[in-house]
């Protein structure tokens, strides 16, 4: 069956959800552009949007339309000549309009299992839960006759444990999108022994086909981005905790939150990040991680005391954050979570003091936002590291301890074939988790 004849049929499981919905955006866009070639003029193109809320679908409905309405104002150009035979569409809005009616047209948001049973093609995109995902890739195995492909999302599950417990007898790949799909630019593949080679071209054709850019990685549990996220929180926790000698813990949470950030120039400091996750999906990650990499012990006790408290992270539907290890106030870091003392302690209280024990940040230092900008990054960025290496003060010390983890972790993942090379963590630090650099560049 053709790449297109595939796309006939597709159906998103979690369509509602943060990443369901930007797959199935992706997928609507693909399916649209394919609808309107010459050669597919006698298809029809069905999308089902599937998930277990009437409302959570009202409301994804909403988002498509918007997103499309972006897409088409940003693709214009392309637009006009696909719709030039279109003598009733003559200005911009309403081509833009009628292709938001197009994409939407092939979407049909439905909440019953049954609609994926006539499907070439399923995205799983549901909770990071091994068994709900075994027994609905199961079910519609069972009852769908096309022999469907699956494409799950797992950034932690073992493809070839779920290929196994579904018994799809290899019609299963990893290909995990980063969050928000329908802006990262970077993707996951990973397939097994027993994938069908059919399943790796198929997605070669759509990844390219979105726009997007992919890395393959081995079929190891957590693969490379949660492989290097997850224990790059283990070292927080243990920076942490060594600095909790001579500090109190929400004065040691800060200072290695500031220094994986301000020192490290990333977008957000390692336990900012994890409230940005969810600390009860990072707990979830590392559970299902857990059991197959059994050289490590892939469990952290701060997660856990943070969630035995109900303090959670994540976000909220219109996308603003939750309060988590830290507490928030417009968009900023205002209080860190005691553990002990059950209450969040405002940063103003003790800023001050581990500002002036980590000392200021080394010469040629820019923020993140401003070095990612920067024409002559790579420049800025050796001159810093340069002087992070000759200073003297404790917050460059700690930020070089920090560095060489960094490296280590990242050379594990492809010592222990998680990643194939370096270059594929570097693309994922970089693209995946928007790092200015990855563990491979030279200025570190």
């Amino acid at each position: 069956m053709k790449y297109e004849e595939k796309l006939e049929n597709v159906t998103v499981l979690g369509a509602a959800g943060k990443m369901g919905s930007g797959i199935l955006f992706l997928t609507a866009t693909e399916m649209t552009r394919q609808k309107f070639l010459p050669v597919n003029k006698n298809r029809e193109f069905v999308l089902y949007a599937l998930d277990t809320s009437h409302k959570a679908l009202s409301n994804l409905t909403t988002y498509i339309r918007e997103q499309a309405w972006k897409f088409a104002e940003k693709n214009i150009v392309i637009l006009r000549k696909t719709y030039q035979d279109r003598a009733d569409l003559i200005d911009n809005e309403q081509i833009i309009r009628q292709y938001a009616q197009d994409l939407l047209g092939i979407i049909r948001p439905v909440t019953r299992i049954e609609s994926a049973f006539d499907s070439n093609i399923i995205f799983e995109a549901i909770s990071e839960n091994p068994d709900l995902k075994v027994e609905l890739m199961s079910t519609i195995n069972k009852n769908n006759r096309n022999k469907p492909w699956f494409f799950t999302n797992t950034s932690a599950i073992p493809i070839s444990w779920l290929d196994e417990q579904a018994q799809l007898n290899g019609r299963i790949m990893g290909v995990h999108f980063y969050n928000p799909p329908a802006v990262q630019k970077l993707l996951e593949v990973v397939k097994t022994e027993n994938t069908r080679p059919e399943l790796s071209y198929f997605v070669t054709d759509y990844i390219k086909n979105t726009g997007k850019i992919f890395v393959f990685a081995y079929d190891v549990a957590g693969f490379i981005g949660n492989g290097y996220f997850m224990r790059d929180i283990l070292f927080a926790e243990k920076m942490v905790n060594e600095l909790q000698e001579d500090f109190s813990y929400v004065q040691s949470v800060y200072m290695v939150n500031k220094i994986s950030q301000d020192f490290l120039i990333r977008p957000m400091g390692t336990f900012q990040l994890v409230d940005y996750v969810g600390i009860d999906v990072v707990q979830f990650i590392m559970s299902v991680m857990k059991p197959h990499v059994s050289k490590e012990n892939i469990h952290s006790p701060l997660v856990d005391q943070h969630l035995h408290e109900l303090v959670k992270g994540g976000q909220y539907p219109e996308g603003s954050q939750k309060n988590g290890i830290f507490k928030y106030e417009k968009g900023q870091i205002a209080a860190v979570y005691d553990l002990r003392k059950k209450r969040y302690i405002p940063v103003s209280e003790f800023r001050e003091e581990c500002d002036e024990y980590l000392g200021a940040l080394p010469a040629d230092w820019q923020p993140w936002r401003k070095i990612t900008r920067n024409p002559e990054k790579d420049e800025t960025l050796k001159k810093y590291f340069e002087n992070l290496r000759l200073s003297k003060k404790p917050g460059a010390q700690l930020a070089r301890e920090y560095l060489i983890k960094f490296r280590e972790i990242a050379s594990d993942l492809v010592k222990n074939k998680v990643a194939f090379k370096f270059d594929d963590v570097n693309a994922v630090l970089i693209y995946g988790f928007h790092h200015a650099y990855g563990p491979i560049n030279d200025y570190l």
